[in-house]
């Protein structure tokens, strides 16, 4: 019953921008908080952002501050990220996972999230 699928990952420039988005089935963003996770070649995977509806917490990786921006549609149940000014470092497959309560989420602990998606990969490069 509990999907997440993520869409929009693609090719592009430095500097460029792409916006990812999550769709989320089976469970509700009052008990799951939503983050964004992502994995490069070679490297541990990472949090990226993280949504928690119930309170508003929105948090940010420092490597992406500034330049990354995650939302929410409450009544589509999905939750996006807005990706600019992007680096060669920002390649990597990107994933969205659902945490109960939160917390995981929040502190960006991929351990701790209960529900992922399949990833999407973004490439930066020219």
């Amino acid at each position: 019953q509990v999907q997440l699928v993520e869409s929009g990952g693609a090719l592009v420039q430095p500097g460029g921008s792409l916006r990812l988005s999550c769709a989320v089935y089976g469970l509700s963003l009052d008990d799951y908080a939503i983050g964004w996770f992502r994995q490069a070649p070679g490297k541990e995977r990472e949090g990226v952002s993280c949504n928690r509806r119930s309170d508003g917490s929105t948090t940010y990786a420092d490597s992406v501050k500034g330049r990354f921006t995650i939302s929410r549609d409450n009544t589509k149940n999905t939750v996006s990220l807005q990706m600019n000014s992007l680096k060669p470092e920002d390649t990597a497959v990107y994933y969205c996972a659902a945490d109960l309560g939160g917390s995981s989420c929040i502190m960006g602990h991929s351990n701790g999230m209960d529900y992922w998606g399949k990833g999407t990969l973004v490439t930066v490069s020219s």
